[in-house]
């Protein structure tokens, strides 16, 4: 059975969690955002699109702030 490729319907839709690479030094935390991630329409999963791909530290996933900045595809007419 095919798979239908999603990347388009994705690209017009807001991501419900960003992707984040935590590296720790020291007693400091630093946050990079590295990608984001997409519901799959059944709900049984997650696709996940890096931009980067980090060898050390964590990925945390994060909804997205409602306060953060719009991308042109997330914008009322």
């Amino acid at each position: 059975m095919a798979r239908k490729n999603t990347d388009t319907a994705q690209a017009l839709s807001a991501p419900q969690y960003l992707a984040w690479h935590v590296a720790q030094k020291g007693e400091k935390s630093y946050w990079n955002k590295v990608g984001a991630a997409w519901p799959h329409k059944d709900g049984k999963g997650y696709t996940l699109q890096l931009e980067t791909c980090p060898i050390n530290g964590r990925i945390v996933l994060r909804a997205p702030l409602d306060d953060a900045p719009q991308t042109e595809a997330g914008k009322g007419a």
